[in-house]
């Protein structure tokens, strides 16, 4: 992802995914090169746990909604080579596939 990509997601709730069990959420509050800054972050190890990733984000994404958001770590800066993927968490959807709104559209 290049930067014009990655500046619409600043100041945003974020999911990074890694290809292991980590998963980590938090604002987006810069990157570089080398990786990303998030603050107010949830920095999950899924093999401390027995629910599958998606699951796991669905439920932070609820729980941000209720203002009851997890959060370990004021601020982790995570490596760009761990990450396969970046998503804001607003864009989650439930893992019965029903979005936000309700509409069914993923």
């Amino acid at each position: 992802m290049g930067e014009p990509e990655l500046a619409r997601y600043l100041r945003r709730r974020v999911v990074l995914d890694t290809q292991g069990p980590m998963i980590y959420i938090g604002t987006l509050t810069a990157f570089s090169e080398r990786g990303y800054w998030l603050a107010d972050a949830d920095v999950h190890d899924r093999s401390d746990g027995h629910s599958p990733k998606e699951v796991y984000i669905s439920q932070a994404r609820d729980l941000e909604k209720s203002g009851t958001r997890r959060t370990n770590r004021r601020l982790v800066h995570v490596e760009r080579t761990a990450i396969i993927s970046l998503s804001a968490l607003d864009d989650v959807v439930d893992v019965d596939g029903e979005s936000d709104e309700g509409d069914g559209l993923a």
